[in-house]
């Protein structure tokens, strides 16, 4: 598993894996058991309904944070050149840090 600095990332991924988890057991339980009919079979689709969703949630946050700051793998000049280096910082350093280490 990938460390993140980030903390709310981390938590994320923490999450997409145990509501993954969770969701296979659910599958697997529907398999086993089979489809019925009734308010048992509602809240088990509703439950699996809302896992699906909280999934495709922190994919999103987790892909977003990861385009934000992963540099660009590919070098060839067609992919660099759709790369908006203007915005991509992940490397550089904080205008007070480059201030203090002219200052002293």
């Amino acid at each position: 598993m990938i460390a993140d600095s980030n903390s709310h990332i981390a938590w994320q991924r923490v999450q997409l894996r145990k509501n993954r988890e969770t969701l296979r057991a659910l599958e697997t339980a529907r398999f086993r058991t089979g489809e019925f009919a009734g308010p048992a079979s509602h809240a088990a689709q509703r439950a699996i309904t809302t896992i699906k969703r909280k999934i495709a949630e922190s994919e999103r946050c987790i892909a977003a944070h990861e385009r934000r700051t992963k540099r660009p793998l590919a070098t060839d000049l067609q992919s660099l050149a759709q790369v908006r280096w203007a915005v991509w910082n992940a490397n550089a350093v904080p205008q007070q840090m480059q201030s203090r280490a002219y200052h002293g």
